[in-house]
């Protein structure tokens, strides 16, 4: 007689729940998938501006985990089981094609987000995993060891073993909205204080709304604190908006920013960071030579974008209406300084509903990092962003979905 095969129940049906179900039913185990929305992988489709930047083409393990900023290195056997490399050949061969861009990031060959949700269906397919529609109220044990789920409609579902996830409270609208952490405090687990992750970020200076919708490519930045020390620097691209900055340097960069209770961080923008200030004055007095009798606010179009001109005008303190040949040297010089080192303060991460990721979650000392199984509870694992784990912009946070999802599902 045949053993009756273990059943295991994945709660989440985003990028680290589809393989970790997928994974789990590889092995021949009754795997079952409960995902509240009416789709998969809702938040899959809205990564990425909806082309979903997959992984990064980092060399080896220790490049992803040197871009994960928070508990990199309770990744190291997820990653070495189920590496970058790894999950580009899966989706390779379940028939998406991949391309790879700036920074090593990993899309679609399409360019569509659907296309990479398709072929992780095609893997629960492949694996025999049944899908069900319905939210979780309970996971149950008895003794320390998962014994059921207990379904929002009253139904129960007996299994050997649960993998919770269910994602962070970053965009709720998706389906996450905090519930793999209720589901770990009800069964012993601590939870870590949650706050955004890859955020964009308010700015106290009203002149940044002047500046709306620019989007800057090719500059630096610099994040200080209140004692002048360097927090981050970044190159890259980055977007002014109604409230402040976005864009890939500046979600980066929020990660590095803690309590702003405590602490006065100035966020400091080179617009030229390909020349230095010498050659960076020697091109505006280019510029002034041939436009020697404009006025200053008529001549800096072959400098800097339009939207931008009126600020810099504005924050130069050199009259808008001077013209360009009796602009002296110390203001000159004066423009150089404002262009290499636009200044302004950073107020606040905006809500964590507009995050990324979420950055905290399930104490990761209370999880076998081998297994991504609870060291509290036998039978019950967490994988993805419920996790109190988080990495840069790049790909690498689908990369922490896809490795813990796929090492729980191994070890479920």
């Amino acid at each position: 007689m045949l053993p009756i095969p273990k059943k295991v129940v994945v709660i989440g049906g985003g990028a680290a729940g589809m393989i970790a179900a997928g994974s789990a039913g590889s092995r021949g185990l009754e795997a079952l998938l409960i995902e509240k929305n009416h789709i998969l992988g809702r938040k899959l489709l809205i990564t990425g501006k909806g082309r979903c930047n997959i992984t990064n083409t980092v060399e080896d393990v220790e490049g992803l985990i040197g871009s994960i900023p928070v508990n990199g290195k309770f990744l190291y056997s997820a990653f070495y089981t189920f590496s970058n490399h790894d999950l580009i050949e899966l989706f390779n061969g379940l028939g998406l094609e991949t391309k790879v861009e700036r920074g090593g990031r990993v899309f679609p060959a399409s360019d569509r987000s659907n296309d990479v949700v398709k072929v992780l269906k095609k893997y629960l397919k492949n694996n025999n995993v049944t899908v069900i529609k319905g939210e979780v109220k309970e996971v149950v044990s008895d003794n320390k060891k998962v014994s059921r789920v207990v379904l929002q409609d009253g139904r129960t579902i007996l299994c050997d073993s649960v993998i919770v996830t269910t994602g962070g409270i970053s965009y709720p609208l998706t389906g996450s909205t905090g519930d793999g952490y209720r589901f770990a405090k009800e069964n012993g687990h601590r939870v870590t204080p949650l706050k955004p992750a890859l955020v964009p970020l308010e700015i106290k200076e009203g002149w940044v709304r002047e500046a709306q919708g620019l989007s800057l490519k090719n500059i630096s930045i610099d994040i200080f604190d209140e004692d002048l020390k360097k927090i981050y620097s970044d190159f890259g691209e980055m977007i002014f908006t109604h409230y402040g900055v976005s864009g890939p340097v500046i979600l980066s960069a929020s990660s590095y920013l803690d309590d702003f209770k405590k602490h006065d961080y100035r966020l400091v923008i080179d617009l030229k960071p390909a020349l230095s200030e010498e050659q960076l004055d020697q091109r505006i007095l280019r510029d002034f030579d041939k436009h020697a009798n404009k006025i200053f606010s008529n001549s800096l179009r072959e400098l800097l974008p339009q939207k931008l001109i009126p600020v810099i005008v504005k924050l130069s303190n050199i009259p808008p209406e001077k013209t360009v040949n009796q602009i002296s040297k110390s203001e000159r010089m004066n423009l150089v300084s404002l262009l290499k080192n636009l200044g302004m303060h950073i107020k606040r991460f905006r809500p964590i509903e507009e995050a990324i990721v979420t950055s905290g979650g399930v104490a990761v000392d209370e999880v076998n990092p081998s297994t991504m199984e609870s060291k509290l509870v036998k039978g019950l694992f967490f994988a993805g962003e419920v996790l109190d784990v988080n990495g840069y912009t790049g790909g690498f946070n689908l990369q922490i979905a896809f490795s813990t999802g796929y090492l729980a599902g191994l070890n479920c």
